[in-house]
C-alpha cells in the first residue's frame, strides 16, 4: 500500500457511537489520533451502550444526517486520505457510504470497509440476506476489507466452521474474498491450532500473504474488531506494509484483551486499550 504524503493524514470514520462499551467511534477516534492521524467522525447512530449482551440501550438513527455532513465538509474543501466504514444500520446507510466513496474517493484515498455483520457463526439481528448482499457490493468498492471469519463466510455464501484451518486454507479464503473486488483483505479470527487466534492478510496485486497469531484468551471480548481495524489503518497511513500493519494490530489487540482478563473487568464494557496506547505510539515511531 502506498504511504500517504501529508504530514497529518485525515480519516473519515463512519461508525456508530456507543457512549459506554468501548467500540466503534469511541475506540477509532482515540487510536487514530494517538497514531498521528486526524479523525473526522461521521456517526451512523448514537447508542447509550453497544448491543452485545446488554439490554435496554437507547438508539438514535442518524441516517438523515450523514450526507448533509459530507456535503458540508466538501463545501469547506476538506479532503480525506482514508474513508473507514464500520457498523451500518440499514441498506440506506450502505448506499450512502457508496456515494461517499464515489464523491470523496480521490486517487490515493484508502477505502477501508469493516463489514460488521456478525460473529461466532451468526449474523446480528439487524442483518438479512439482502443486507449481506449490499455489504458485498460495498466491499467490491473497497481497497481493503477486514471481515472476521463469520463475516467472511456470509459474504462468500459459505458455511461457517469454527474449526482450525492451516495457512494454505487461510490463504484460499482470502483469495475467495478478493474475488468480490477489493484490492486487499485481512481476515480476523483465524486459528491454525488449538489455543491460538490471529489474522490472515493478502494483497491482490503482489499476492503477498501473511498470517500472524497470538495465544487465545478465553472469553467474549467486545470491540476488538474496531480496535484491530483502527490500528491496522493507522499503521497503513504511516507507511507500514499490510503484513506489518496486521501483525501490529494483532499484537495490540491481544495485549488489550490480556490486560482486561488479568484484572477481571466486565468484558461487556470494553477492553483496556487505553494503557496500551503509549506502547503503540512507540512501536509506530
Amino acid at each position: 500500500m502506498q504511504a500517504i504524503q501529508r504530514s497529518v493524514p485525515r480519516v473519515m470514520a463512519i461508525h456508530d457511537l456507543s457512549g459506554v462499551g468501548k467500540c466503534s467511534l469511541t475506540v477509532a477516534l482515540p487510536i487514530l489520533s494517538a497514531m498521528g492521524a486526524e479523525a473526522a467522525a461521521m456517526p451512523t447512530a448514537v447508542l447509550s451502550t453497544h448491543t452485545g449482551n446488554i439490554t435496554g440501550y437507547t438508539y438514535r438513527d442518524l441516517t438523515d444526517d450523514m450526507l448533509p455532513m459530507a456535503w458540508h465538509w466538501r463545501s469547506l474543501g476538506i479532503c480525506f486520505d482514508a474513508l473507514y466504514s464500520g457498523w451500518l444500520g440499514s441498506s440506506r446507510q450502505n448506499d450512502i457510504v457508496l456515494t461517499i466513496f464515489e464523491e470523496f474517493g480521490a486517487e490515493g484515498t484508502l477505502r477501508l470497509v469493516d463489514p460488521v455483520m456478525g460473529d461466532h457463526g451468526r449474523l446480528y439481528s439487524t442483518y438479512t440476506p439482502d443486507r449481506v448482499n449490499g455489504m458485498a457490493r460495498l466491499c467490491a468498492k473497497a481497497d481493503l476489507i477486514t471481515p472476521n471469519l463469520t463475516e467472511a463466510c456470509f459474504l462468500l455464501g459459505e458455511t461457517y466452521s469454527a474449526e482450525v484451518m492451516d495457512a494454505p486454507g487461510a490463504r484460499a479464503l482470502c483469495e475467495r474474498l478478493l474475488s468480490l473486488g477489493p484490492k486487499s483483505v485481512v481476515v480476523t479470527g483465524i486459528s491454525t491450532g488449538e489455543g491460538t487466534i490471529g489474522a490472515a492478510a493478502l494483497e491482490a496485486g503482489s499476492g503477498a500473504f501473511s498470517l500472524h497469531e497470538m495465544p487465545r484468551i478465553p472469553g467474549v471480548w467486545h470491540g476488538t474488531g474496531d480496535i484491530f481495524g483502527s490500528v491496522l489503518l493507522g499503521a497503513l497511513l504511516f507507511g507500514r506494509g499490510l503484513a506489518e500493519a496486521a501483525a501490529l494490530a494483532v499484537d495490540f489487540t491481544a495485549g488489550c484483551i490480556g490486560r482486561t482478563y488479568a484484572c477481571g473487568a466486565d468484558p461487556r464494557l470494553g477492553i483496556d486499550f487505553e494503557r496500551g496506547l503509549p506502547g503503540l505510539i512507540a512501536a509506530l515511531a
